[in-house]
């Protein structure tokens, strides 16, 4: 993306987000302004047959294949969101005992969860053990030995891979990277195959694979056909050495167009596993989040009041509802839920929220029509590591979610009042 697309360029590359004559901006089927009347702003909104379609063309993509997909759970959590994938036939991975919980709560089974994350503490492989996840993604020789223990003493085998960490930069932000020797991720590359001939000789350890993810918002093949070659290797490696290796987990990572580009296309990830691993007979793993739900996703907001000349402009959405452009500099696609407002020409603006912060920021010189008080955006691709890492801070409400499919809608979080952002809280005796 060399330039700031237009209104009209972002909604022509997202089918699923109709500009209404009338009703202007939909998603699906559903006025985006229906759902700001009712719940007011800002407010996420998200739409289940997008998620579907999306779900439908990576497996299709990946059809002939031995591959099976596992929801990234981390990128969006809410419980309807993985209903709709677990429907669909997908899987989850997991990071933590709370995602584990929240898969089991929507429906998907045990038996289709896979746990991966850097630092599982003794309580969290108890419980995958007791629930009977399908694969433990063992990252470390400590959590190796931490689990044997565990399953040992338990009377349980558990069904490990081991995460490797194959040095391959992905050539994506340095905050989202997790493939290079410097992360905190994974056993490195030349240790790995040691440390799998070990896991075969512990009590309650049953190693069955490989497991590897390099990272996020991926858009190039080169860093996956890098990174499944040397895990490729290591099959062979292992195999050759007299280990079985059954199956590998190739992480997720696929990037999707933030502006008016292409996403990565899952039929050529699935050309890149292809390549990799035919003829070794694995099955294999994929750990998509992003590219799943975040084209599925909007936050609306409202425009609270223009100040300095009309320099910036003011939204009721802040860095507390989405944090991507604080955190990582992000750019999401920015366009008004009116037609009318679509079609005006654009002005230099700045695009920000009403938190004390100079980073509470979505957008610097970016072309939008001019807006009155009132007036609505949509904040667009906003499905993934949005609402799941929203915060509280400024004392600021949780916003509401509504679920669109089709042409129905739902309410699946109400705003939270501000009664409940103390909920929970204590005042000592000594204060009086």
């Amino acid at each position: 993306m060399t330039a700031d697309p237009s209104a009209a360029d972002l909604i022509a590359a997202r089918p699923h987000l109709p500009m209404h004559a009338m009703d202007g901006l939909l998603l699906e089927g559903v006025p985006l302004n229906a759902i700001a009347d009712a719940l007011g702003t800002p407010v996420w909104v998200y739409g289940a047959g997008t998620m579907r379609a999306r779900y439908r063309r990576l497996a299709a993509a990946l059809a002939g294949l031995d591959a099976h997909i596992h929801y990234a759970v981390k990128a969006n959590d809410h419980l309807a969101v993985l209903r709709v994938f677990g429907q669909a036939g997908a899987g989850a991975d997991v990071v933590s005992e709370g995602e584990m919980r929240r898969a089991m709560a929507a429906g998907i089974a045990p038996a289709r969860i896979v746990f991966s994350g850097v630092g599982k503490t003794a309580h969290e492989l108890r419980a995958a053990l007791e629930n009977g996840l399908a694969q433990i993604n063992v990252e470390s020789p400590a959590e190796l030995e931490m689990l044997s223990a565990i399953a040992a003493a338990t009377g349980r085998t558990a069904e490990i891979v081991l995460r490797i960490n194959p040095d391959v930069d992905a050539g994506t932000h340095a905050k989202i990277t997790t493939g290079r020797a410097d992360n905190k991720f994974g056993i490195p590359y030349a240790e790995a195959a040691a440390l799998y001939r070990h896991a075969a000789g512990l009590p309650g350890i049953a190693p069955v694979g490989l497991a590897l993810h390099i990272g996020s918002q991926i858009l190039s093949l080169a860093p996956y056909h890098a990174a499944y070659a040397r895990a490729a290797e290591l099959v062979r490696a292992l195999r050759a050495a007299g280990l079985a290796v059954s199956r590998v987990d190739c992480g997720g990572g696929l990037g999707i167009g933030y502006g008016d580009e292409a996403g990565a296309s899952p039929e050529a990830f699935a050309g890149a596993l292809s390549r990799a691993f035919a003829g070794l007979g694995v099955s294999l793993i994929v750990e998509p989040g992003r590219w799943l739900v975040g084209p599925a996703g909007v936050l609306l907001a409202s425009v609270v009041l223009v100040k300095g000349h009309g320099r910036f402009v003011v939204l009721d959405a802040a860095m507390n509802d989405l944090v991507r452009p604080a955190m990582y500099d992000a750019w999401h696609g920015i366009v008004p839920v009116s037609a009318v407002d679509a079609r005006a020409a654009g002005v230099a603006v700045d695009i920000v929220g009403p938190v004390c912060e100079t980073g509470d920021t979505f957008a610097r010189s970016r072309l939008l029509a001019p807006l009155r008080e009132g007036a609505r955006v949509a904040i667009l691709d906003a499905g993934a590591y949005g609402a799941v890492m929203s915060s509280t801070y400024n004392a600021r409400p949780l916003a509401p979610i509504a679920l669109v499919d089709g042409e129905r809608w739902a309410t699946i979080r109400e705003r939270q009042s501000h009664a409940a952002l103390w909920e929970g809280e204590t005042m000592p005796d000594f204060l009086g």
